[in-house]
């Protein structure tokens, strides 16, 4: 039996940049991604956790644009996995970026 050390866990912090924020298609797009990586993905926001993984999870975090997420990886491809997300993010999930006033 060989014991394997556990996977160390990486964070990121990304900003939700579309102009409709995190509803349906943006957490369907987050998840569906995630589940290709072995690695788990919490995702927390203003002292809330989800399950990174879950569409409904994601969607009760009711994110605004502008609402800064931690994205928590931990697994074998932890870092792959966050790149992936970091990208879905900054394409602000091929919707209508957020207007600055």
């Amino acid at each position: 039996m060989t014991l394997r050390p556990p996977s160390a866990e990486l964070r990121c912090t990304v900003q939700v940049g579309n102009a409709q924020g995190l509803h349906a298609r943006p957490c369907h797009a987050v998840a569906a991604r995630a589940l290709t990586f072995q690695s788990e993905l919490r995702i927390r926001s203003r002292g809330r956790e989800v399950n990174g993984k879950s569409i409904l999870e994601l969607m009760t975090l009711s994110a605004g644009p502008g609402t800064e997420l931690e994205l928590v990886a931990r697994g074998p491809d932890a870092e792959a996995l966050l790149i992936a997300l970091r990208e879905i993010f900054e394409g602000c999930f091929g919707e209508e970026p957020e207007r600055r006033r």
